[in-house]
């Protein structure tokens, strides 16, 4: 398959999700590419783990090193946080079997809340079922008529746009200015109509590229237009700002910043979400936003979890430190190679490979000759020409985990020509 067969194939998956006609299964059964990748051994995605440990994980089998997860801090295998999720199995069971609104919120969720407010300085906050979750709830509510605007960066999150795209179902407007350029934010904010009602939407760190928005020039230029923004910090929180409390704080803009989400999957070893804001805009939300409203509230396992990481991440500061000291190492290394890793600053080190099949090929390499497992990102998941393979640190790797792979980067990108 060579690569430009991948990307036709990348171009016909648009092609099919636009077949009309009565049999709505017509474009599954038309879908092939999966089928030819996995036949190939080339299919990267949905692999089962048998187990992950944290910096290490078994694969069929097979220990690898693990730099492909989310868990900055490492936490997900501390003893505090499996104990604080079993007791709460053990005191409400492992759901609430109801939403928010009416039987399936305990005083667990409202003390996460209290905490999570007080962490970020703010009046108040709510606790999701999913990160996702925050971003569908919270723009939808926000933004319910032909005179909201979604003004948002174009590399947003998906979950942004799916937000967005239930908030245009009311009539609202999508309007995206150039990636973390202010000043094109700025000549669009002027654009608009006085009636119209922006909400600025971004990522605080853009998930696949590691790479920090330009909040102080965002925020000048909403605040400059008397409109407010929304920032998702869901790969900042626990590792930028002063004891993890996000980019926002990072940038010194916390408290120019309206509303701040993020998600409990990633540094609080959790799945759920959080927003934080004013207490009278978030009671609007919870009770305008039908996908917090009619869902299933988060599990007490999983609140009690998160709970018990946001304790943890800020008495052992260390974690801190070092998964900004891990990141930073592997950066510097990488670039020392010779390899394009972008202006991250961040826990995620993307390795730019451009070529959709190469990205695939290093991907299968380094996993099956190396042991080191990364994330291949490839067309749609990338803009064309973008391919990467998304690297990502956790306080928990030890030396002699980043100089293993440090070892297999450089084999694999002069065995593919990327590195000389």
């Amino acid at each position: 398959m060579a690569d430009h067969d991948l990307q036709g194939g990348i171009k016909g998956r648009v092609a099919l999700t636009r077949m009309g006609g009565k049999d709505l299964f017509a474009k599954c059964n038309a879908w092939n590419l999966t089928d030819e990748a996995r036949a190939m051994g080339m299919y990267p995605y949905f692999r089962a783990l048998d187990m992950n440990q944290g910096p290490e994980a078994i694969l069929e089998g097979k220990p690898v090193i693990m730099f492909g997860s989310n868990n900055y801090l490492g936490l997900t295998t501390h003893p505090k946080v499996r104990e604080a999720s079993i007791e709460a199995i053990r005191k409400y069971g492992p759901s609430m079997t109801g939403s928010r609104l009416v039987n399936g919120t305990l005083r667990l969720h409202h003390e996460l809340e209290e905490r999570l407010a007080a962490f970020f300085n703010k009046e108040k906050a709510i606790v999701f079922t999913t990160g996702y979750q925050v971003n569908l709830a919270t723009l939808s509510a926000l933004l319910p008529n032909k005179r909201s605007v979604a003004m948002m960066d174009k590399m947003c999150h998906a979950s942004i746009y799916d937000g967005v795209r239930l908030a245009q179902a009311n009539g609202a407007q999508m309007i995206r200015f150039h990636h973390n350029d202010a000043k094109d934010l700025d000549a669009r904010l002027a654009a608009l109509d006085p009636e119209e009602g922006p909400l600025v939407l971004t990522d605080g760190v853009f998930s696949t590229e590691g790479e920090i928005a330009d909040l102080p020039g965002m925020v000048a230029a909403a605040k400059k237009h008397g409109v407010r923004i929304f920032v998702d910090d869901a790969h900042g929180l626990g590792v930028l700002g002063h004891k993890g409390r996000g980019v926002c704080d990072h940038l010194g803009v916390n408290d120019e910043v309206d509303l701040i989400g993020g998600t409990f999957s990633k540094s609080l070893a959790s799945i759920g979400g959080w927003l934080v804001g004013e207490r009278k805009v978030l009671d609007y939300i919870q009770h305008f936003a039908p996908s917090f409203m009619f869902a299933a509230s988060c599990p007490p396992p999983s609140v009690a979890a998160a709970l018990a990481s946001l304790e943890i991440m800020q008495e052992e500061s260390w974690r801190i430190d070092k998964v900004r000291e891990n990141s930073r190492y592997m950066r510097d290394e990488l670039r020392k190679m010779g390899f394009e890793t972008g202006p991250t600053e961040t826990a995620i080190v993307p390795i730019y490979i451009r070529q959709e099949l190469t990205t695939i090929a290093i991907w299968k390499v380094l996993l099956e000759e190396h042991g080191v497992y990364v994330n291949p990102f490839i067309p749609p998941g990338v803009p064309p020409r973008n391919s990467l393979l998304r690297t990502s640190y956790m306080a928990t790797h030890e030396k002699h985990h980043l100089d293993r792979g440090l070892e297999a980067f450089r084999a694999v990108g002069r065995q593919f020509g990327i590195i000389p």
